[in-house]
């Protein structure tokens, strides 16, 4: 549950005399211009910055962008992240392996061969080349920076099949971001939450947030914008009900907020009807990567069979498999680890403890893996671009359709499977156009118009006295209709026309509603923003699967209307917000080394 926090009048040092008129340029570090208040209060007080590149999310993709920039040039640089970049973004945690490599024997090309095979060919064939090429690279340079990668004992990595290899990455988030704060034209804001894009004439500006600890409202104006937010959580009712709703793959704080503001921002978005569900330990929804690539354990159901054999091995096919084989009556399903060896079930407990320690001690309380079969469940529903296709609709130099305005990571549509180290790769690629390009811009004078539209919007909800509903309810609520409506977990991922219908409607209601939410204080606006942006990303996500009117990766678009696929949507299908009014576009698919926008 979200306690009410007492809302604490915090102290401002106050600058006495004139609003300071400090002059737009480019300098080495971000010019703070603005009025200092004396105390908290509802009226926002704004704090404007200029710096050569914003990047908006401290988590992979965004802190090593910030160092390839801060590396390979003089500008400055300034990151925007609402937690800390220290222990932010989906790795905060740690993660014990690299999932994206290129092991000897393969080439970057058998890379996208493999990763266009799992997602039925609706890929970007230059997104997934231009990033694997650089696979190894990024990570040599992370173990420069104090990874630990597990060796054999002739020196070279340790591999977990055919392109893994292991790692002890629980400090790899600490390792990135010791190394931004050394950077000397690199500047962190902490606890501040981006919200709007500055947009005029089809380019980029800037974007608008607030701190989720002080009053203040940031205009931060830029040369260039790169999005580094990560995917999107929280828009379907999770495994888990109550105070543990969120226990689950993917971290509850990554809100879709990038995927929002771009949308808002008439960014052409992509393949967000590719939804990632994740296929979990039940329960403690633990990853199965490590059972199932490193003790090579099969799926099998209540009766020993194994079924991945029946359904395919493609990602969403071992999630269909378990979802169908429940379904006939023929679970609960497992992963086969029963009869391992001492010495296996012993790397087991250990892999867990360093990134899903309630799997490690769900099996010293209940029975270890060698003795016991490891029973699996689909996770809710997901949009994430570092797993399927889903995300912004970039150039192969990771530009958005907006100019100058760029996304890394799983934000970052089109290239699936890449992991950790396609987050990297993309935010050095993206980095490095971004130096290409860069030249100074004259920031318009009338986007302090849409300033000060923001502001009135943060203030309204903070003044707000006597809201119908919580922001919390309507998140329970907008959870529900996309579970019941939209192919979640209750429904077996399962939809169809008119229920993908009664979605959308539900969720225009709820969006009307969450115009009237209430916040006592600047972590509630955090709350408040995260429902519109879910809120956001529900609706595209609804218009995307109506749109694609096949079954093309069974469980990710199980639509019963459509149970088959259908060369006809051999393409992508994308969207752009104009006007306020989504439109839906297909494109045929890439088929060329690089990509520019035309249109």
């Amino acid at each position: 549950m979200r306690n009410k926090t007492n809302h604490i009048n915090i102290l401002y040092k106050y600058v006495s005399g004139d609003d300071y008129n400090i002059p737009i340029q480019t300098t080495r570090n971000p010019v703070i211009q603005g009025k200092v208040g004396k105390s908290m209060s509802k009226k926002l007080r704004t704090i404007k910055l200029y710096t050569d590149v914003l990047i908006i999310g401290g988590g992979t993709a965004g802190c090593y962008a910030a160092l390839t920039v801060s590396r390979r040039s003089g500008l400055s640089v300034l990151i925007a992240e609402k937690a800390n970049i220290r222990r932010s973004g989906c790795l905060a945690a740690g993660v014990n392996a690299i999932n994206a490599y290129i092991v000897p024997g393969h080439t970057p090309q058998d890379y996208v061969r493999y990763a266009a095979n799992d997602a039925n060919g609706i890929v970007r064939p230059d997104l997934l080349l231009t990033a694997a090429e650089r696979f190894n690279a990024v990570t040599a340079d992370l173990e420069k920076l104090g990874l630990v990668i597990l060796k054999n004992k002739d020196g070279s990595y340790a591999a977990r099949g055919n392109r893994n290899i292991k790692i002890n990455g629980e400090n790899l988030k600490p390792l990135l971001a010791k190394a931004v704060q050394q950077a000397s034209n690199v500047q962190v804001l902490n606890h501040v939450n981006m919200t709007d894009l500055l947009v005029q004439d089809g380019r980029v500006f800037g974007a608008v947030g607030f701190s989720l600890q002080d009053v203040v409202l940031y205009d931060i104006r830029a040369g260039a914008v790169l999005i580094a937010t990560g995917g999107a959580s929280g828009l379907y009712r999770s495994n888990n009900p109550g105070f543990s709703r969120h226990k689950m793959w993917y971290p509850p704080f990554n809100t879709g907020a990038g995927y929002a503001m771009g949308i808002r921002a008439g960014a052409e978005m992509t393949t967000f009807e590719m939804r990632f569900i994740a296929l979990r330990c039940k329960d403690t929804i633990a990853p199965t990567g490590t059972i199932a690539q490193g003790m090579h354990a099969r799926q099998v159901n209540a009766r020993g069979d194994v079924y991945e054999k029946q359904y395919g091995r493609t990602t969403s096919e071992r999630v269909y498999g378990t979802v169908r084989e429940n379904q006939l009556g023929h679970g609960p399903c497992y992963l086969k680890t029963s009869g391992i060896s001492s010495e296996q079930e012993c790397d087991l407990l250990k892999a867990y403890l360093n990134m899903a320690p309630s799997q490690t001690l769900r099996w010293v309380e209940s029975g270890l893996p060698g003795s016991d079969d490891v029973e699996i469940e689909g996770t809710e529903p997901y949009i994430v671009g570092g797993h399927t296709a889903s995300g912004y609709w970039v150039n192969t130099q990771r530009e958005s359709t907006i100019h100058a305005l760029y996304a890394a990571g799983d934000v970052a549509g089109g290239c699936p499977q890449k992991y950790v180290t396609g987050a990297l790769a993309e935010g050095e690629i993206a980095a490095e156009d971004i130096i290409r390009k860069y030249r100074k811009v004259k920031q318009p004078a009338d986007l302090d118009v849409q300033v000060q539209c923001v502001a009135a919007a943060y203030e309204t909800i903070l003044k707000e006295q006597t809201p119908v509903y919580s922001t919390e309810e309507l998140e329970e609520a907008m959870q529900k209709v996309m579970d019941v409506y939209a192919g979640g977990i209750s429904s077996s991922y399962q939809f169809n026309e008119k229920q993908l219908s009664i979605a959308a409607d539900k969720i225009d209601r709820l969006t009307a509603l969450s115009s009237h939410v209430a916040a006592e204080n600047m972590h509630e606006l955090l709350f408040a923003y995260e429902l519109k942006d879910r809120l956001t990303v529900c609706k595209v996500l609804i218009a995307h699967l109506m749109s694609r009117k096949e079954t093309r990766w069974h469980a990710f678009n199980e639509n019963l209307d459509y149970p088959n696929t259908n060369d006809r949507y051999l393409g992508y299908v994308n969207s752009r917000m104009i006007g306020g009014k989504l439109q839906i576009l297909f494109r045929d698919l890439v088929k060329g080394a690089s990509y520019e926008h035309k249109d």
